[in-house]
């Protein structure tokens, strides 16, 4: 089985897929070692950790890079965060792919906002393009990723989210989608609503407010995925500790 069927296949279980999302190697090999059966990258992790600002600022090379050692590095299947395709256009975007292909990722992230200035939806037919692109590119080198469409309609919070959100799940499905990740929605009527109304596997994201395991199994969600909040979470422990000698004035603290 290719590591694109078995990445797939964890899709479609009775339990979510919790997929947690690194930003180096030392944490994919913690999250592998813990039994996450499936790894993606956190864009605003990796940018963080070099000092870059979410949306693209870091460069396509220095993200392939880190990309490229976790999947050297780990034996689950791995899913680039490639936001909205690292390129200006369609050429350079599938260039891209071409080198996640090579590094063995299993999947790919694909966002339909624009990331750069003020993030904006963008037009659905626009990613469709994207989407129907990078299919027609694999397709004829007989090569296949995992693309997990992300809508940025509850992130954004656009008027009439809900049935946006609808429209874009048939349309994504309709471009090729193998997944469809919905960052932000949280309320149990909203997410049986959007899984409803898609045969594609629904992935959210996990944040304040979002239900547990087994209610989010209840409701059909497919997909949990950590995003850059562990990321956050070991910052901010970071620092605790760091305060924590300070005031006891002794390292006992760190052991």
């Amino acid at each position: 089985m290719s590591v694109f069927e078995q990445f797939k296949q964890l899709h479609h279980q009775d339990t979510p897929l919790l997929l947690s999302n690194a930003w180096d190697v030392a944490s994919a090999l913690v999250m592998q070692e813990k039994g996450i059966k499936a790894i993606a990258t956190s864009s605003s992790a990796i940018a963080d950790t070099l000092g870059y600002a979410d949306g693209q600022n870091i460069s396509f090379r220095e993200l392939l890079h880190v990309v490229r050692r976790i999947v050297a590095c780990v034996k689950v299947p791995v899913s680039a965060d490639i936001e909205a395709g690292y390129s200006d256009t369609t050429e350079g975007m599938l260039a891209n792919i071409d080198q996640l292909v090579e590094a063995g990722v299993a999947g790919i992230n694909l966002e339909d906002s624009a990331p750069s200035g003020t993030r904006t939806l963008l037009p659905a037919d626009d990613f469709v393009k994207k989407i129907t692109a990078i299919k027609s590119h694999l397709a004829a080198k007989g090569q296949h990723l995992f693309i997990n469409a992300r809508t940025d309609t509850f992130l954004l919070d656009v008027p009439g989210k809900l049935e946006e959100t609808f429209q874009r799940a048939r349309t994504y499905a309709g471009a090729g989608a193998d997944s469809l990740f919905v960052p932000f929605i949280k309320e149990p009527a909203d997410i049986q609503a959007v899984v409803t109304a898609t045969k594609l596997p629904v992935n959210v994201l996990a944040m304040k407010g979002l239900p547990g395991l087994d209610e989010l199994t209840s409701l059909g969600v497919k997909r949990i995925s950590t995003g850059g909040s562990m990321y956050w979470a070991q910052k901010r422990a970071l620092g605790a500790r760091l305060e924590q000698v300070m005031t006891d004035r002794n390292f006992e603290s760190i052991f």
